[in-house]
Formats: C-alpha cells, sequence, structure tokens
C-alpha cells in the first residue's frame, strides 16, 4: 500500500514522484519502457526550472544555448543574442529523464520500468493498479503517461485533442549549424515551424503543426530541412509523436488523483515547450497528494486551481498569439519575429525571465492591428 503511484518516468512523473519523496512519502513509479529510454523531442529546457529543486542538473544538460536563428522558408534569417541570466538547457530527454527518476530514488521512490499499466480501478478507499504480473494499492495515482497513454481516459477526463509532430535524432553528424544556437523555421510546415536543436553530439531536428495542417508530411518536411544544412539523415530514424497543446483550463483532479504534463495538455500552443510546464505541474501534485494525505481535503482541487494560475492565464495569451501568427505565419514573421525587441522578449518568456501575460497584450493587439490594415 503506497502513498502515491505515479504511472509515467517522464519530466512529471519524475518531478511529482521526487517532490512526493522529499516530504516522506511512499512512492511507486511505474514505467512502460526499459529506462533510459529514447524520446523525441526538441530538448530546450527553461534554466528557470532549477529553481524547484534541490539538486544541481548540470549533469543531465548537454548545451547552454544563447542564440536564436529564425528563418522564414529557410531565407531572411533574424539572428537574436538572447539577453537573458541564464542561457537555455539543451538535453538529450533519455539522460535528463533518468536523471531525474534516479534522484528520485536516491529519496525512497520505488522504479518499475518494462512494466506497464493494464487498467485501475477505485475500490473503496484506495486505487487498484493493475500491470502484466502484479496489482498494486495506492492512496492515490498520478497520471504522467503523456500524450499516448490512457490514465486521464481510464480515470473519466474527457478526450484529449491531440497535434502530430515529427522527429528526428541527427548524432554528430558534421553540419554548417552553430553548437551555441537554436533554429526555428517558419512558413515551411503550414499552422506550425521547423525546428533544428543541437546538443553536443548532435541535433534534434523536427516539425510540429499546432491549429491544424496534419495532412502534410512531416517527416518529408523534416528531412528536406535537415539535408538543407547538410545533415546527413540516411540512417536516421523518423518518430512521429502527438503533442496535447492546452486547449483551454479544465479540471486536472478526480477521486484521489492528478493529471500533470503532456497528460494534463500543458504543452505551449505556440512554442510547444513541454518540458518546463511538466516539471512544474509534477511539483504541484506532488505537492498536492502530500497536503491531501495530512488532511487537506481541497487539495486536489487547489491543484488545479494552481496550475491554472502558474501556467494557465499565461497560455490564454499563447494560443491568443498562436492563432494570429500561425494563420497568417508571413505576417507573424514580419510583425513579430523581424522586430527585434519582440524576438528578445520572446528569448526571455522561453528562458523564464518574462510571462505571457507581460507582453502578449500589446503583441496581439499590435498584429490584429496589422492585419485590419491589411484588409
Amino acid at each position: 500500500m503506497y502513498d502515491c503511484i505515479v504511472v509515467g518516468s517522464g519530466p512529471s512523473g519524475g518531478s511529482a514522484s521526487y517532490h512526493l519523496a522529499k516530504r516522506g512519502r511512499s512512492v511507486l513509479l511505474l514505467e512502460k519502457e526499459s529506462l533510459p529510454r529514447h524520446k523525441p523531442c526538441s530538448g530546450g529546457v527553461s534554466p528557470i526550472v532549477q529553481e524547484w529543486f534541490d539538486f544541481d542538473f548540470s549533469p543531465a544538460v548537454s548545451l547552454k544555448i544563447n542564440k536564436i536563428c529564425y528563418t522564414w522558408q529557410m531565407g531572411d534569417p533574424e539572428i537574436i543574442a538572447l539577453e537573458a541570466k541564464e542561457p537555455v538547457w539543451m538535453v538529450r530527454r533519455d539522460i535528463f529523464d533518468h536523471y531525474l527518476v534516479q534522484q528520485a530514488q536516491k529519496l525512497g521512490v520505488e522504479l518499475r520500468d518494462r512494466t506497464s499499466v493494464l487498467g485501475i480501478e477505485w475500490k473503496s478507499d484506495r486505487w487498484l493498479v493493475k500491470t502484466e504480473h502484479d496489482i498494486f494499492e495506492a492512496k492515490y495515482v498520478i497520471a504522467a503517461d503523456g500524450a499516448k497513454g490512457s490514465m486521464a481516459k481510464w480515470l473519466g477526463f474527457k478526450e484529449r485533442k491531440r497535434r502530430m509532430g515529427v522527429a528526428l535524432e541527427a548524432e554528430a553528424l558534421h553540419s554548417s549549424l552553430d553548437l551555441d544556437t537554436i533554429y526555428f523555421d517558419f512558413g515551411s510546415v503550414q499552422n506550425g515551424y521547423i525546428w533544428n536543436c543541437p546538443k553536443a553530439d548532435g541535433y534534434s531536428i523536427g516539425a510540429g503543426t499546432f491549429i491544424g495542417g496534419e495532412k502534410q508530411n512531416l517527416k518529408e518536411l523534416g528531412a528536406d530541412y535537415a539535408q538543407k544544412y547538410g545533415i546527413d539523415i540516411t540512417s536516421i530514424k523518423q518518430f512521429d509523436h502527438p503533442i496535447c497543446p492546452w486547449d483551454g483550463n479544465q479540471p486536472l483532479h478526480t477521486q484521489n488523483a492528478l493529471l500533470t504534463g503532456e497528460s494534463a495538455c500543458m504543452v505551449d500552443p505556440f512554442t510547444a515547450e513541454g518540458i518546463r510546464p511538466s516539471l512544474l505541474t509534477g511539483m504541484l501534485a506532488g505537492q498536492a497528494i502530500d497536503e491531501a494525505i495530512a488532511g487537506n481535503i481541497d487539495a486536489l482541487k487547489q491543484y488545479t486551481l494552481k496550475v491554472q494560475e502558474e501556467w494557465g492565464e499565461d497560455m490564454v495569451w499563447a494560443k491568443r498569439i498562436a492563432n494570429i501568427f500561425y494563420r497568417i505565419p508571413s505576417f507573424g514573421y514580419k510583425m513579430g519575429v523581424k522586430r527585434p525587441s519582440a524576438s528578445q522578449r520572446m528569448g526571455k518568456i522561453l528562458c523564464g525571465e518574462m510571462r505571457y501575460r507581460d507582453v502578449a497584450g500589446a503583441a496581439v493587439k499590435r498584429l490584429t492591428k496589422g492585419l485590419i490594415g491589411m484588409n
């Protein structure tokens, strides 16, 4: 009988497990894959996440980035030197996620990888979590099994809206790219963008859509993009992976259970940033369940409200910007990306030093005014 069973060992599951164990709670962490496991991802992390943990993430950080290069259909570049206090981290997800889990294990978290959850059942005063060989019991569960997981559905939450993304992992291959720069290309993908994010030993290249456009061949677009930078992709695997962008505030709690990370649709609908909100919701979920065990009957409800306040309020603005930018991206590129002040503010948002709510009102007003002027 555990205090909590966490399903999924990505950033939100690792974070929730760590913060629960830090408070002396017994935690079982279930993961269907064998750790460390590969996860296609751009790997960009806001350095502000270090403030939420009392151990050093440096061993799990591949590179630190202080420049962003934007292009429009591979041309018209705009290079921005970030003026942030701390550069953006670039991580490999197999290393980063496993490192976080290892810190949780040091605090007593019990890990069972290669263990798929087949179903759950609420029985009297506890959850029964069924796997192939065992049935585990816990007072609380956390669904941290991501965009493709089943926990949210089993817990009775509405179907998550998913968008398609594709990622390439190119390791230690020759390229003309600088390793201190993140690359974003707009206009080549409808309703989205292509990225190229360097790691110490290679590149993560991917494409994603945000407000439609799923019928595009994202694999082909990503491959063409890589070849233009001299990256040989003949031996590289491509991974389709759905993402769950934030799509409005919704309940994230139910009977002795919480949703975190992509299970809770925490992905930024403008940039597709997902690691920071996953770590944040994991931390807040761990705190909430600790308080619930201690007797706070409103702790889980307060978790939903806190996530809405800490992340949802900003995502309202991110979604508004995305709806304008991705519908008329050439205009958005001209009015947003090509304005150095706007790009600097976006860089500060990525680094966690600014929030959408601080600047987005003026940005939406400027974009809307420009659109009206075009008609």
